[in-house]
């Protein structure tokens, strides 16, 4: 199986942070904004869900949203998933079935972390999900550009200017 047969048969698109995306899920429940965390704006569905798939010439840029996001891991190879905490602490996942060689198959990113990902393997690819809880909107997306991540945390210029798109 290729990344490209996997992106025509789910019919994923490119989503603004890299890779490819298609939402699978969004419940019909909602969270009325009154009661959700002053960083929401509007209403909220209780949960959301898609399919991602990211390859090795490519990365999913550095990011944050207002919501703990699950990463599910389905098929390819590993991913690297880089956080930068609110207060600048740095740390790492790996993400992938390899579970003897400390890889995890399911991870969650809490909210307001800032983070990116990429595939480990050259020429390959991961096949993934994420959940995103309350749902996601893209209201809640920031995609920094690289020099205004940097003011942020000087400290990380190495991995942020590796990984960001401008």
């Amino acid at each position: 199986m290729t990344a490209q047969e996997i992106i025509n048969k789910f019919d994923l698109i490119k989503h603004p942070e890299g890779g490819y995306f298609k939402e699978t899920y969004r419940s019909s429940g909602t969270i009325a904004n009154e009661n959700l965390d002053t960083l929401f704006i509007g209403d909220r569905n209780f949960s959301t869900g898609i399919y991602f798939l990211l390859t090795s010439d490519s990365f999913s840029a550095f990011h944050k949203i207002n919501q703990d996001e699950m990463w599910h891991f389905y098929i390819g190879t590993t991913l690297k998933l880089h956080m930068i905490a609110p207060n600048g602490d740095y740390s790492y996942v790996l993400i992938g079935n390899n579970i003897l060689n400390d890889e995890l198959p399911q991870f969650v990113v809490p909210a307001q972390y800032w983070f990116a990902v990429e595939v480990v393997q050259e020429n390959s690819f991961a096949f993934t999900g994420c959940t995103v809880a309350p749902g996601f909107d893209f209201n809640d997306f920031v995609l920094p550009k690289r020099v205004d991540l940097i003011k942020i945390f000087p400290q990380h210029s190495e991995i942020i200017t590796r990984l960001t798109h401008h």
